[in-house]
């Protein structure tokens, strides 16, 4: 049997930035990418939980990406976005929405995924910042929506969702 194809391994990415820094979100965990929206606050959540939105009859709770990984909000530019991404509780299995901030994401990139290799560190304070792709504009970090939340933000977040996934459960 002989080896898949590079185009048939390749993943499409969405790029973002922090700062001057790169990072990359596998495609198949956006659902969709919107303008940056107002929000509504949550009392006493953490500074990098943006808040929540009404979309599509559900509310969305919302992290600043920026915030969350270097302590200051993401700007507010035309290429800051709200990106919608598919978060599976482990517990429930259940599909969950959680919305991203990122800026300047305006660009896709199509590669192997096995291109990103370890960095070396195991940033126990950041699990969700995975292995890196070097190219020539530099190192390119593959940001893992899973390993977005711990256990107590995931509950503030999510507690009503699941209440009624389970709820609905045989």
């Amino acid at each position: 049997m002989s080896e898949p194809s590079a185009a048939v391994r390749s993943k499409l990415f969405l790029i973002f930035r922090i700062g001057q820094e790169r990072f990359a979100l596998d495609a198949t965990e956006v659902g969709e990418v919107l303008p940056l929206l107002p929000l509504k606050p949550i009392a006493r959540a953490p500074d990098w939980v943006a808040g929540v939105f009404a979309h599509r009859g559900k509310v969305v709770p919302v992290i600043d990406v920026s915030a969350l990984t270097f302590g200051s909000a993401a700007g507010r530019r035309t290429s800051t976005r709200l990106v919608l991404v598919h978060y599976r509780h482990d517990a429930a299995g259940s599909d969950l929405r959680l919305g991203l901030i990122v800026e300047y994401a305006s660009e896709t990139l199509r590669c192997d995924p096995e291109r990103f290799q370890p960095y070396g560190l195991h940033n126990r304070h950041a699990p969700y910042l995975g292995p890196v792709l070097e190219d020539s504009q530099g190192l390119l970090q593959w940001l893992r929506v899973q390993d977005l939340l711990d256990d107590s933000v995931r509950e503030l977040l999510f507690a009503p969702a699941l209440a009624a996934v389970l709820e609905q459960a045989p």
